[in-house]
């Protein structure tokens, strides 16, 4: 198993979801950082975890959706960013990185 850039994967999210925010990217840009930030740091402890045999895909799979959800609930907060906005700029940070995340889990978890 691939261990998981944290650096890298962030700044690809980071740029896939300003090119869908960009119109509020100043107001987004602080939370987008932290919560990306957050969510690449837990896709390295799955990883982690993978290893020590601490977690199953299913587990993973959970574990990413509430990690999510924390992304869109912060995101959500600020004024002028819609739902449909938000899923589009997680989804796009999400698609960026996809197949170098499964690839390096091993698993399909994105």
């Amino acid at each position: 198993m691939a261990d998981i850039n944290v650096q890298k994967i962030l700044e690809q999210m980071l740029d896939a979801a300003k090119g869908v925010l960009e119109n509020h990217w100043d107001e987004a840009k602080p939370f987008a950082e932290q919560e990306l930030k957050a969510l690449a740091e837990n896709l390295q402890l799955i990883g982690q975890l993978k290893l020590e045999g601490k977690i199953t895909q299913e587990q993973a799979k959970y574990y990413l959706e509430i990690q999510k959800s924390s992304v869109r609930i912060v995101l959500l907060t600020i004024e002028g960013l819609g739902i449909l906005a938000v899923e589009a700029a997680i989804n796009a940070a999400l698609n960026v990185i996809r197949s170098t995340v499964n690839t390096a889990l091993g698993w399909t978890v994105l």
